[in-house]
């Protein structure tokens, strides 16, 4: 039985996707993810002195007992590179 049974055709792009084999899917999956935390963490002594976390619009209430902090600013900025990245790497 198809993952998909029951629901329409997906388009040609993805056709290559879904021959691949979920569990197979998944494995390239999780070792790619460990692959980025490992390089994160290697690179962490650079990336930690990006201005990323104190940008302006990004939101911090620091009172007695209780600490606040909304980095509005760097999620859309994050956002808005991984959506780069993903759309260079789709085509």
């Amino acid at each position: 039985m198809s993952i998909l049974s029951g629901f329409p055709t997906p388009p040609a792009r993805f056709q290559r996707i879904l021959e691949v084999p979920y569990n197979q899917a998944m494995q390239r999956t999780l070792i790619i993810i460990g692959i980025a935390i490992v390089l994160a963490g290697l690179l962490w002594p650079w990336l930690s002195k990006l201005p990323l976390g104190r940008l302006p619009g990004d939101i911090l209430i620091d009172r007695p007992g209780l600490k606040v902090y909304i980095p509005i600013t760097t999620m859309i900025i994050v956002s808005l590179l991984l959506s780069l990245l993903l759309w260079i790497f789709r085509k």
